[in-house]
């Protein structure tokens, strides 16, 4: 456990990490686990972005904190570390004051028209 922030250091990965650990076990069997750590952080930091534009409609961001949890953050400045992805939706409904919904005809609308445009 880390004395500066009391979280665990080792933990269950979450699913949305697993599939690259499979991925790379079916292409390279037997193969180092620590070479594909760079696809991995890749793919966490294309989640970071894509999480961003649906937590930025809730006023919120976040950010990938050394590729181990990540840190939600409301513009307040208050905080919260999660583990994974998961963990995440809860957190932002206690930072956003309101559960974060993804169906939310704004929210659609905000996502498209930033895609649109």
């Amino acid at each position: 456990m880390c004395v500066l922030c009391g979280q665990d250091f080792v933990a269950q990965v979450h699913w949305t990490d697993r599939h690259l650990e499979h991925r790379a076990r079916a292409a390279a069997p037997g193969s180092d686990p620590v070479a594909f750590q760079g696809d991995r952080r890749r793919d966490r930091g294309h989640r970071v972005v894509l999480t961003n534009e649906v937590v930025r409609h809730y006023g919120l961001r976040v950010e990938d904190w050394g590729g181990s949890k990540y840190v939600l953050r409301d513009h307040k400045g208050r905080t919260e570390l999660v583990q994974d992805l998961g963990s995440l939706w809860p957190a932002a409904a206690k930072l956003a004051g309101r559960t974060p919904d993804p169906l939310d005809p704004a929210l659609c609308e905000a996502l498209s028209a930033a895609h649109d445009g």
